[in-house]
């Protein structure tokens, strides 16, 4: 397999989220996006104690025109939207909503957060959704850690959980507009493993923590994006310490993107129908009942 060069190395500053502290490898200055990827943010922090869970976290608030992806790595997501799911899902697994024409959602811990350990950590992706299917009706799907295929090394030092798209062989279950390829991997010390990806996908690999070593490039740290060139077969990571990653590959767009706060659609007349839409009460009502 040709492996594909590194075009980039984006390490996610701290950035404040209103009062949430994020780390953010795109955008920046550098890299507006990675078409179809719109921005990525990681979280890793304490559950407050001062206040319930059911008052924490992220409060309701609107999308439209993409799709708002969290991966969960440590403690859990109780998620809520103005279409009626109701859904918590824990370590490992993902919630994968399509905003399309426009939902309100709420994202806070669950009940029972502090008797698993009182963390949050999560990834949450932005996936720029085609202008044909901006409007379409909202949908959403919870993916439980035990529910997702897996993938494991002969040698046991690389596991894999696949959402999206196809990758090693094993093909995830949640639909998206456009072809992308997502999923979480572990690597211990020593564990090495060749990913092939389509060649006109855009593809990525973002480090929670740990080293590794990425072929043809050299040494990458944890809290780095890794943003790969469209020259090759796919990619070939190497762990020099123990790793977890998230690595994903998509078919551009190429469309004009117009975005404000929490909607992107493609130009800015979009943008005011959607602001105007949300003031009227068009993308429903949340109440969070228990």
């Amino acid at each position: 397999m040709k492996t594909r060069t590194v075009s980039r190395l984006l390490y996610a500053q701290m950035v404040d989220m209103g009062g949430f502290p994020v780390r953010q490898p795109f955008p920046t200055q550098q890299v507006e996006r990675i078409d179809p990827f719109l921005l990525l943010h990681h979280a890793d922090v304490k559950a407050p104690v001062h206040i319930e869970p059911r008052h924490a976290g992220i409060g309701p608030h609107p999308h439209r025109g993409f799709s708002p992806v969290t991966f969960i790595f440590k403690g859990g997501v109780h998620h809520r939207d103005s279409r009626g799911n109701n859904n918590v899902v824990y370590a490992g697994g993902a919630q994968w909503m399509n905003a399309g024409m426009g939902v309100i959602h709420s994202e806070r811990p669950p009940d029972d957060i502090y008797e698993i350990g009182g963390r949050q950590e999560i990834i949450q992706l932005w996936i720029n959704t085609p202008a044909t299917h901006k409007m379409d009706q909202p949908t959403y799907f919870p993916l439980a850690a035990e529910e997702a295929p897996s993938f494991k090394s002969e040698d046991g030092k690389v596991s894999a959980r696949i959402f999206s798209g196809n990758i090693l062989g094993v093909k995830g279950p949640i639909p998206s507009h456009t072809e992308v390829n997502a999923a979480t991997l572990e690597l211990k010390s020593g564990g090495k493993i060749s990913v092939e990806l389509p060649d006109m996908h855009n593809a990525l690999v973002y480090l929670l923590d740990g080293k590794l070593k990425v072929e043809g490039f050299g040494l990458v740290d944890g809290l780095n994006a890794v943003m790969f060139k469209n020259d090759g077969e796919g990619v070939t990571v190497e762990a020099l310490k123990d790793t977890r990653i998230l690595l994903l590959s998509g078919e551009p767009l190429n469309e004009k993107v117009a975005s404000h706060g929490p909607f992107v659609m493609n130009t800015q007349t979009e943008i005011m129908e959607a602001m105007r839409d949300y003031q009227k009460g068009k993308m429903g009502v949340l109440i969070e009942e228990h």
